[in-house]
């Protein structure tokens, strides 16, 4: 039965002193009252949940794993908030790169204005709303560019694909390439060496990925909820890759992907120097579906 909220809001010296009493250990409390004011407690409390005890039954517990220091979960937090910025630069450079491969083809195929046409596109794509979606997005748009073409030629909101890709949300790239005929997807994809089924879900992945980083969520050891598609190739199966619903099946998605940008090489130097002092930890390393060598993984070492 559902009973109503009572809990009060703490200070900081307050919020200190109920870590202390749950078996964190704080050196500097100053230095913990600051990071609380900055980061907040309850965005915090995601970080110290895998320290918390578990009762006989599984049940997690308030009080902390012994010996748990609040510099711990700071590092984690930290990390965190490094592992999303990685992701979100690869993601960047991925994006740029199909909206490139996109424009180029669509509109050599279909012309300036073929993107408004929906024979232009598969059948079952819901290509009127997904027009709309996107008019609606131009106009929400203040860059110097749609203000000049709005200014000087007729048709806005519609304008020509190679200036709409500039303003699309990825979401909004992600469903124009499901929406494309299997022959245009094919062309896209093989700029990329994958299956062009497998960049759709990708895309699809990768959207839900780019929002978690954008709204500045827990990443690092989150179940996806939105999960790519198994690989069915050797080198992306059990016990390589063991799970598709951890952070490390993204990590080899973003590095295959880059593959393709020239811009693997130095972003997989980045990951590996950020992920390796965690890794050396079984706990974090299955929190994260990173394999015991990863870094050996025949997608990762290419």
């Amino acid at each position: 039965m559902a009973i109503p909220y009572a809990k009060p809001a703490l200070t900081f010296d307050e919020q200190i002193d109920q870590l202390i009493a749950r078996g964190i250990q704080i050196g500097d409390k100053k230095l913990a009252a600051e990071q609380l004011s900055c980061i907040s407690y309850y965005r915090l409390s995601a970080y110290w949940y895998p320290f918390r005890l578990r009762d006989g039954k599984g049940q997690v517990l308030n009080q902390m794993i012994p010996n748990t220091e609040f510099a711990e979960i700071i590092a984690l937090y930290e990390f965190d908030h490094q592992l999303r910025i990685l992701i979100l630069d690869a993601i960047e450079r991925v994006e740029v790169a199909i909206r490139t491969q996109v424009t180029y083809h669509l509109s050599h195929t279909y012309g300036a204005f073929g993107h408004t046409h929906a024979h232009n596109f598969h059948p079952q794509f819901a290509h009127s709303a997904w027009l709309t979606n996107i008019e609606d997005e131009t106009k929400r748009s203040n860059d110097e560019f749609i203000r000049h073409y709005k200014s000087k030629y007729e048709g806005f909101p519609t304008i020509p694909l190679w200036m709409l890709t500039e303003v699309m949300s990825l979401g909004s790239l992600s469903r124009l390439y499901s929406g494309l005929k299997n022959e245009d997807k094919k062309v896209v994809s093989q700029h990329f060496g994958v299956h062009h089924k497998r960049l759709t879900d990708w895309l699809h992945t990768l959207t839900y990925i780019r929002n978690i980083c954008a709204h500045h969520s827990r990443l690092w050891n989150r179940e996806l909820a939105i999960r790519p598609d198994q690989v069915k190739e050797k080198e992306w199966k059990a016990p390589t890759t063991p799970r598709n619903d951890r952070i490390f099946y993204i990590l080899l998605m973003l590095r295959h992907l880059l593959n393709a940008t020239n811009n693997s090489h130095d972003w997989t130097v980045q990951i590996d120097q950020l992920i390796e002092p965690f890794s050396k930890e079984v706990k974090w390393r299955a929190a994260m579906g990173i394999p015991e060598n990863w870094k050996k993984h025949p997608i990762w070492k290419v």
